[in-house]
Order: structure tokens, then C-alpha cells, then sequence
């Protein structure tokens, strides 16, 4: 048993090794602790939990959860405040980065009741818990908010803005993060609605090439329009995702939009289409730019408009 002076000392020790902790969370990366420290800090909890199993070990488990509450409390939720765009994303990576450096620390510290207690009470580890607290008070009721922001980011750069790729980047590994973490296909959810999203954008686009613009300036804009995206996806978009992504476009600018560009490249003097145009135009759509194929956009879609050219005479 420890006298109760010893027993206060120790608390007071271990306070001071989490308010060193809490500098981690507010951006202070010099932070550290030698190894005289750490083996302090490791054996006051040692020793609280020897010295008195049941009640040392639940104050000490609440002092864990209860120090992680009041960094997120206190730093990272406020540091979302007015944050909008890219700031905002960049600001999620940087105290998602500062939240795993903290709580490595304090796992290190508290490793006693790691090993020998927590698994019977909670049925799982302190890890679990620091994940579980960071994604339930943070990023569980900002996630709309995370998803909303990189989807509009994408369709800025579509539009020819300038925006910051690696935040988009790291915020997908911090959804697969969270998935990794609780199980929840957050990455997944995102990538559903993103690829929503870019058929619906598409889908316009389509149209208004269409409306504004010759069968051969469509061609070439949708050719250009595919390589800009496989560039973009290729600097921030997920492997598995780009694919997917690269489908959906073409099928909006390409297959959706087929019979319309095929009409529109029809000569005049071809009157009104006739059962062997009709045929024409079904050999037309059923065209598929396999993969692999050795053929561009342009080239099949150039081919294809070359085809429906063809009229019976009178």
C-alpha cells in the first residue's frame, strides 16, 4: 500500500506528464520526453496500480479517456472553427497527426493498466480507445462536412482552379484510417457520392458541349477532358477508385451523349433517317472502346462520326 503523500505525489507526477502531452495537440512538435522521464511516468502508474488494483486502476482509466476528452475539447474542435475548403481538410490531417502522436505517448505511460486491466474491463485496448474517442467527438460529426469540401475541391479544379492535391490526398487516408479503425467504409461512402456527383457534373457537361460547339470540337474536348482526369486522379485519387472514376465519365461524355452526337453529325441532305441509317446508328451504339483497346477516345469517337456519315442514295 502507499502512504497517501506517495499515492499524491505520483498524481501529480503523472498530471505533469499529461499536461506535456496536451503541448503535442496545440502544435508543438519539439515536444519530448527522455527516457528518465518516460520510465517515471511508466512506474508512477506502475505503482498506482500495484499499490491499490481496483480503485487506482479506474481512476486511471478515466484519467486516460478524461485527458483525451480535454484535448479535443480544448484544441481540436476549436481549431475547425471558421475553417473552410482546403484549410479545413488540412486542419483534420494536422490534428489527426497530433492526436495519434499524443496518444502514443500516453499509451506508453499508461501500459500497466494496458496489459492488465483495461482488456477486462472495455474488451479492448487503450488504442481503441484514443481511435474511438477522436472519431466519435470529431470525426463522426464532421464527416458530411469533410466529404462536402473534397468533392467541391475536385470540381474546382475541374473548373481550372488551382487547389491544394496533397490535403486532398491525405484526408482519403485519414477516411481509410477511420475505417481501419471502427469498421465504418467511410472512404467508401465518400467515393459513392463522389462518383455521383461527377455524373451529374458530366452530365451537364455533355450537354452544354453539345449545344455549343461542332461533333469535332466535342470529340476533341471529351478526348482532353479524359486525359485531365486521369492526370487528376492520378495525383490524388485512390488506385482503386481511378478506374471507377475514368468509367464514369466516360460514360456520360461518351456513351449517354452517343445517339445526340451521331444526330448532330448527320449531313443535312440526308433528310429524314431512314431504316438504313436507323441500322447504321445501332452498329454505331453498339461500339464499346474496350480496354486495352489501342484506340483513343478521339480516335474511336472520330471513327464512329466517320461511320454515321454514311447515306443511302435516292
Amino acid at each position: 500500500m502507499l502512504e497517501p503523500e506517495e499515492e499524491r505525489a505520483m498524481r501529480m507526477v503523472l498530471e505533469d506528464g499529461i499536461t506535456k502531452t496536451k503541448k503535442i495537440m496545440e502544435g508543438n512538435q519539439e515536444v519530448n520526453f527522455t527516457i528518465d522521464e518516460y520510465q517515471r511516468l511508466h512506474q508512477c502508474v506502475f505503482d498506482l496500480h500495484s499499490a491499490s488494483y481496483r480503485n487506482n486502476s479506474h481512476w486511471l482509466l478515466e484519467r486516460f479517456v478524461k485527458s483525451l476528452e480535454e484535448s479535443i475539447n480544448s484544441v481540436v474542435l476549436p481549431s475547425f472553427v471558421d475553417k473552410r475548403d482546403a484549410l479545413l481538410l488540412r486542419e483534420l490531417v494536422l490534428m489527426w497527426s497530433n492526436y495519434k502522436m499524443m496518444t502514443k505517448w500516453l499509451c506508453k505511460f499508461f501500459e500497466s493498466i494496458d496489459r492488465h486491466f483495461v482488456p477486462n474491463v472495455c474488451y479492448c485496448s487503450l488504442n481503441d480507445i484514443s481511435n474511438n474517442n477522436f472519431h466519435d467527438l470529431v470525426f463522426k460529426e464532421f464527416y458530411v462536412k469533410f466529404q462536402d469540401v473534397a468533392i467541391s475541391l475536385i470540381n474546382k479544379e475541374r473548373m481550372g482552379l488551382h487547389i491544394d492535391c496533397s490535403s486532398l490526398k491525405n484526408v482519403f487516408l485519414v477516411f481509410m484510417e477511420m475505417h481501419k479503425h471502427t469498421g465504418i467504409a467511410y472512404y467508401e461512402g465518400f467515393e459513392s457520392v463522389m462518383l455521383e456527383e461527377t455524373s451529374n457534373y458530366y452530365c451537364q457537361v455533355a450537354q452544354q458541349w453539345l449545344s455549343h460547339g461542332s461533333p469535332a470540337d466535342y470529340v476533341q474536348k471529351v478526348n482532353r477532358c479524359l486525359e485531365q482526369e486521369a492526370e487528376r486522379a492520378d495525383r490524388y485519387i485512390p488506385s482503386g477508385t481511378q478506374p471507377k472514376l475514368l468509367k464514369v465519365v466516360k460514360q456520360q461524355l461518351v456513351y449517354e451523349i452517343l445517339d445526340k452526337l451521331v444526330e448532330k453529325q448527320r449531313p443535312e441532305n440526308c433528310g429524314l433517317v431512314t431504316d438504313f441509317y436507323q441500322e447504321m446508328l445501332s452498329k454505331c451504339a453498339n461500339m464499346t472502346l474496350q480496354e486495352g483497346s489501342s484506340w483513343t477516345t478521339e480516335e474511336w469517337l472520330s471513327a464512329l462520326l466517320t461511320s454515321s456519315l454514311v447515306c443511302p442514295l435516292s
